[in-house]
């Protein structure tokens, strides 16, 4: 339905990276149309080519110039050796999808050695989803691309939570206790947007803490979580050491994490207002090729700054917050910063309607930021 604004070399050979869902599969038959498409879900292909990786070349015409595409390279990991001489002995170029990186970070598995570029696809931005952007839908539902087309929305990221623990985990082989992989989701959702503590999480749910360790490990792997390290660069303070953790995608998130009467709607739509941000960042800075790396930063007394973005254009300072109304409290995290960091270019996002700027700090509101983020953050 959208068109992505990732950019990529179109004579090179490239590795596309992302959850499932995330339109890598859509995104690589529109971008080469002519491309020879070989998809390692179709199980009569996979099993031929799992016994036999040599046949991927008799897959190809001799005389074909056209790029060739395989979907989820990570199923047959010994395809790559393949892949490698016919880049080297007949010019082909590749597009190589997978879902999870799992298989290929194991040692002896042949990444081509630069001779493929990687790049990842996200959900989809506000930016692409452009006139059909709608905030609120975005944060309930987040902006994986068929969550646009399916009636009933909830069922769906539901069944999708479930795939992945049922076809991703579980036939992967990735851990043999499905109950116990499934509570442990559970508790992380409650981790969204927080600073991770293992200890906790294996407390809660009654499990050794290298298991959890694991566990984290086999998220960031299937590529549904990541971590935001903390920003010490020339560090003038005592600074937490923990990472903040994160799903992928807003709504992701909020379909893991349970929600009763004793939960604090202002808290999971705070969580949920930093998430959609942060998404959305990262989407633009490796699509538009930014160069940031991407922190938070938080003292030992807790001062704390949502997102730091730090690389060759400088630094930027992102609190994300809610409210409508700023307060004085709502700048300290920043102000603190602003301290160690004079350079830094600050922003509070909130959730108001009027642009302004308080003691240096840019106030910009949150619907405004994300229909502009590519002439926010270059």
């Amino acid at each position: 339905m959208y068109s992505r604004i990732i950019k990529y070399p179109h004579s090179k050979s490239l590795f596309l990276f992302g959850p499932r869902g995330t339109g890598k599969s859509h995104w690589v038959k529109s971008a080469f149309p002519n491309a020879l498409y070989l998809d390692l879900l179709d199980s009569a292909l996979y099993n031929d080519l799992f016994a036999r990786p040599e046949r991927l070349s008799e897959l190809i015409p001799s005389s074909f110039t056209e790029h060739v595409i395989i979907d989820e390279v990570q199923k047959v990991p010994e395809l790559l050796n393949e892949v490698h001489r016919l880049i080297e002995n007949r010019s082909i170029s590749f597009i190589l999808t997978g879902s999870s990186a799992r298989k290929l970070r194991k040692k002896g598995v042949n990444l081509l050695a630069g001779r493929a570029l990687t790049y990842f696809m996200y959900p989809l931005t506000a930016s692409e989803v452009a006139n059909d952007f709608k905030l609120e839908h975005a944060l309930q539902f987040g902006q994986l691309p068929s969550i646009y087309n399916e009636p009933d929305k909830q069922r769906y990221l539901e069944s999708y939570v479930q795939t992945y623990l049922k076809e991703e985990v579980q036939q992967e082989g990735l851990t043999r206790n499905l109950a116990t992989f499934a509570r442990f989701l559970e508790a992380a959702s409650f981790s969204q947007a927080s600073v991770l503590s293992i200890s906790k999480i294996a407390n809660d749910c009654s499990i050794h803490r290298k298991v959890v360790e694991n566990y984290f490990s086999i998220l960031e792997d299937l590529l549904i979580a990541w971590q935001l390290p903390v920003f010490t660069k020339r560090a003038k303070r005592r600074m937490t050491h923990h990472p903040k953790f994160f799903f992928f995608d807003v709504g992701v998130y909020r379909t893991l994490r349970p929600s009763g009467p004793l939960d604090s709607p202002e808290e999971i739509e705070g969580i949920a207002y930093e998430s959609l941000f942060i998404q959305e960042v990262r989407a633009l800075n490796d699509y538009l090729h930014l160069g940031y790396d991407l922190y938070f930063w938080r003292d030992a007394n807790k001062q704390e700054v949502d997102l730091i973005l730090y690389g060759p254009r400088g630094i930027k300072a992102f609190e994300i917050k809610r409210t409508g109304r700023i307060a004085k409290q709502d700048l300290r995290g920043l102000t603190s910063f602003l301290r160690d960091y004079p350079e830094a270019k600050a922003h509070l996002i909130y959730g108001g309607s009027h642009k302004q700027e308080i003691n240096g700090i840019d106030i910009l509101p949150y619907d405004w930021c994300l229909k502009h983020l590519s002439q926010l953050i270059p």
